[in-house]
């Protein structure tokens, strides 16, 4: 997980500049006060700022976002759950 730290480090560094990573298990968001919905799994794009971190992405002509707090990014990281490391730059 020392690598995953390190990527996670280095987004929060560059975070003026959208990052890629990959979404590999249930990552969930809730939408104002609505139900928590999942994003789908596959490749996003990553735009941190110190307390929070919005994932973004495209599946066919249908596109999505969610904001999320810096610490549940954090997590679902730890987790193995979004892979910074899995997609080339």
């Amino acid at each position: 997980m020392n690598g995953a730290r390190c990527a996670l480090n280095e987004l929060l560094r560059e975070s003026l500049m959208a990052q890629t990573a990959r979404v590999t298990g249930p990552v969930a968001f809730r939408q104002g006060d609505g139900a928590n919905l999942t994003i789908r799994l596959g490749p996003v794009e990553v735009q941190a700022t110190a307390s929070d971190v919005t994932l973004s992405w495209a599946d066919g002509e249908t596109r999505g976002s969610a904001a999320m707090p810096l610490s549940d990014f954090r997590r679902y990281v730890a987790q193995g759950l979004i892979d910074y490391e899995a997609v080339d730059r």
